[in-house]
């Protein structure tokens, strides 16, 4: 089974179309209603330019959702009539059922007025597709990002995080949840996902590939001389081979490989990455690592968490400013 805005997707892939009707004005009105706030409800000045936000969500019940949580205590008619016409504008330039929608959820994005909430926003992109992850964690590894300000205390950038995590909640993009062992967590709709990854992807600084299930690294030349940021977590990567090695990364800081039954990497792997300030190799088969790794003189994190099959560690000293080793459990 799949949901898609798409009839011809539907057809090309041979599947039985069941069409699901978007919301009447009426029940897309009465959901915006009851996100948006009691105080906004009650104004008079507001209701005619609310009802024609509604109208551009085109009865979608997730557009709805977030537009409203976006806009939620905002009690400026001025500042509707602007968001009515950003709706309308970011509309007129797309054409397709698929970029319309996106488009849509963008405009929450773009309304978040603080830069932090948006790099940590678009982190959770290296998660899969229906993670649920768990809140300590992703506050931690927006700690471990650089993406939290110093606070003074590792408790004070917690706090601070969850303030974040608070913010995005509250513009709903994403899904304040309890997951399976009755921890607090969050989770990223399908649709807020293919948003954000939309913007990731016209950043030629990410590489983002999380959870595809990729057996081997992406291919020498996918790795390009300004790229920052690759995630690679959660797939079934298990051999890193000498011949798709990276060449130039001059410039990465992050290499996220936790979850792939990686076993060994090549001496030679880090040699060509210099600026690299985060690993995280938690949750591999890695049995030793690499002599390289002791040339990488900014890094700062290092994971290695669960790596139970850990027996051989290169020397570190010259790691003057690891920060951070994981634990090995």
């Amino acid at each position: 089974m799949l949901t898609t805005g798409s009839e011809h997707a539907c057809k090309y892939m041979g599947c039985k179309v069941i069409k699901v009707k978007p919301f009447s004005e009426e029940e897309a009105l009465i959901l915006f209603l009851n996100k948006v706030g009691p105080n906004i409800v009650q104004s008079p000045t507001i209701m005619p330019t609310l009802k024609l936000v509604v109208k551009e969500c085109a009865g979608l019940p997730l557009t709805i959702v977030v537009v409203a949580g976006t806009l939620k205590g905002e009690d400026n008619p001025l500042i509707w009539k602007n968001a009515l016409g950003e709706l309308k504008e970011r509309i007129g330039k797309v054409e397709g059922v698929e970029a319309e929608a996106i488009e849509r959820l963008k405009f929450s994005f773009d309304h978040l007025k603080d830069k932090q909430a948006k790099h940590c926003f678009l982190y959770c992109t290296v998660y899969p597709e229906d993670f649920e992850i768990e809140k300590d964690e992703l506050i931690e590894c927006w700690i471990e990002e650089g993406f939290i300000d110093d606070m003074g205390t590792r408790q004070g950038m917690k706090d601070k995080g969850y303030v974040i995590l608070k913010k995005l909640e509250d513009n709903c993009l994403l899904e304040n949840i309890t997951d399976v062992f009755g921890r607090p967590g969050v989770k990223m709709h399908d649709a807020v996902r293919d948003m954000a990854l939309s913007i990731t992807s016209m950043n030629p600084r990410y590489m983002v590939k999380a959870g595809l299930q990729l057996k081997e690294l992406p291919k020498r030349g996918q790795w390009s001389p300004d790229i920052e940021k690759v995630l690679l977590m959660h797939n079934s990567i298990s051999e890193i081979l000498i011949d798709v090695l990276p060449t130039n990364c001059q410039l990465l800081t992050t290499l996220l490989l936790q979850m792939n039954p990686i076993k060994k990497i090549p001496n030679s792997f880090f040699t060509n990455m210099p600026c690299l300030c985060v690993l995280n190799l938690s949750f591999t088969n890695i049995e030793c690592l690499p002599n390289s790794i002791s040339e990488i003189k900014n890094l700062t994190i290092l994971l290695l968490r669960g790596c139970e099959e850990l027996r051989d560690l290169p020397c570190l000293s010259m790691l003057q400013k690891l920060k951070k080793k994981g634990v090995m459990h």
